[in-house]
């Protein structure tokens, strides 16, 4: 199996991206307008999109509050060049990046939201990124995780392991991100997601391996 760089690999398939999401994974098409449900109403938000794709969730969350700034973080510059084309009357700013690259600022956002991203990463990786998410949320703000998560520490291990025996036949030994599901479980999610300073994590909801955690400032 060949490993692509994350950002390309989504770039290939963006004819193909919105269809492959919302009727390959389970339940897609009810959790993303349940995740839109959660974020905030309130006229003029603000909301930060870590890995936003073509903005699926964002589809269902301008319907309910379509005077929202959106910001959205993506490596792959396709995907943002085609939500923008989605959506040019919308606040939104896009940066073409690494969400553990970007700077997020101090108590700038009502709320943050991720779908369907965060599943190829470590929790030593995701605990910097989560001190710094919390430092860009304001008071009483809070980030909502929509995510491939499996239920057993097993599962964990065997997803990291065969990424870096695939990395090692594919002779990787750079630090750039390649795409390849590694989810962690709901237990080391929630102590990445503590770790980083959040005062409590919720499962809201689940469907199959997908699920939705609210973490509060």
């Amino acid at each position: 199996m060949d490993l692509e760089k994350m950002g390309a690999f989504f770039d290939r398939r963006l004819d193909i991206y919105e269809d492959h999401q919302l009727n390959c994974i389970e339940s897609a098409k009810e959790f993303y307008p349940f995740t839109a449900s959660l974020l905030p109403q309130k006229p003029d938000c603000r909301l930060l999109d870590l890995g936003c794709g073509t903005g699926l969730e964002l589809d269902e969350y301008f319907k309910i509050n379509p005077s929202a700034s959106v910001t959205g973080i993506d490596l792959a510059c396709g995907m943002l060049k085609a939500l923008e084309a989605k959506f040019p009357d919308k606040q939104l700013t896009l940066i073409n990046g690494s969400y553990f690259d970007v700077p997020f600022g101090e108590a700038v956002y009502d709320a943050a939201v991720s779908v369907e991203s965060l599943h190829h990463f470590t929790l030593e990786q995701k605990i910097p990124l989560y001190k710094k998410l919390h430092r860009a949320l304001k008071k009483n703000g809070y980030f909502i995780l929509t995510d491939y998560i499996v239920e057993k520490e097993e599962e964990e291990l065997l997803y990291f392991s065969e990424l870096e025996r695939l990395k090692r036949e594919n002779g990787i030994i750079d630090g750039d991100f390649y795409h390849y599901d590694t989810p962690l479980t709901r237990k080391h999610e929630t102590e990445a997601l503590l770790a980083g300073g959040f005062s409590g994590v919720e499962l809201l909801k689940r469907w199959g391996d997908t699920n939705i955690l609210k973490a509060c400032k």
